[in-house]
């Protein structure tokens, strides 16, 4: 078994509150103290680090019981779409097509979406960017519009110093602000639609349903 990458843990905690959780908990680990002493927040680091050691905090009761246990295995698990409209609306990629049709959604994709305000990291970023250069590779362009948006602008400027940042945009992709507005879906929208995220932070708000835009997240 492999151990979750910080910014996957990251992902862990904050995506079930969607869903209805309350509380989203990993134990603290060293990893972590070398993540926050390499993002300039060494206090934090230490303070957290303390109180493991004095207290015992940041880490599951001994012989804790709980009334349920869930285990997934991420290796078997197929690739899932959310959405639309509600984060518990979860298909198997190989049903997607189905579904689309048994509910009349929109077949036409119009967008998509790298990133978010929440778990656009810099990880996420140089996948999507391995998929953008193999599919130059293969001669292949996107054929619909797609947005970037950094988690941050420490991770911005660093996509910019490693030009990941221009190769999503010769692959004609448009870098907006590091912030949520696409997927908030913050415009107006007269058509339906269908808009894609990669990495996706929340669910489309009122603002996006009631003008028929159809969010989806992809989950890789």
């Amino acid at each position: 078994m492999y151990p979750l990458f910080l910014t996957q843990s990251l992902v862990s905690n904050t995506q079930p509150s969607e869903v209805g959780a309350t509380t989203s908990l990993f134990p603290f680990t060293s990893k972590m103290t070398s993540y926050l002493n390499s993002t300039r927040r060494a206090p934090i680091a230490e303070a957290s680090e303390k109180a493991n050691k004095s207290h015992n905090f940041l880490r599951a009761d001994t012989n804790a019981a709980y009334d349920q246990v869930i285990t997934i295995n991420l290796s078997e698990l197929e690739p899932h779409i959310n959405g639309p409209f509600t984060p518990d609306l979860s298909t198997p990629l190989s049903k997607f097509k189905d579904v689309v049709k048994e509910n009349e959604w929109p077949e036409q994709l119009s967008a998509g979406l790298i990133g978010s305000c929440t778990n656009s990291s810099y990880q996420d970023m140089l996948r999507a960017e391995d998929l953008v250069k193999q599919a130059a590779a293969a001669g292949l362009k996107p054929k619909v519009d797609f947005f970037i948006t950094p988690g941050s602008e420490q991770i911005r400027a660093t996509l910019e110093r490693d030009e990941t940042l221009n190769v999503f945009e010769k692959a004609g992709g448009t870098v907006l602000a590091n912030a949520c507005g696409p997927w908030y879906v913050a415009w107006n929208i007269t058509r339906r639609d269908m808009f894609t995220n990669l990495f996706a932070a929340a669910l489309v708000n009122g603002n996006g349903a009631t003008s028929q835009r159809y969010t989806l997240i992809i989950l890789l």
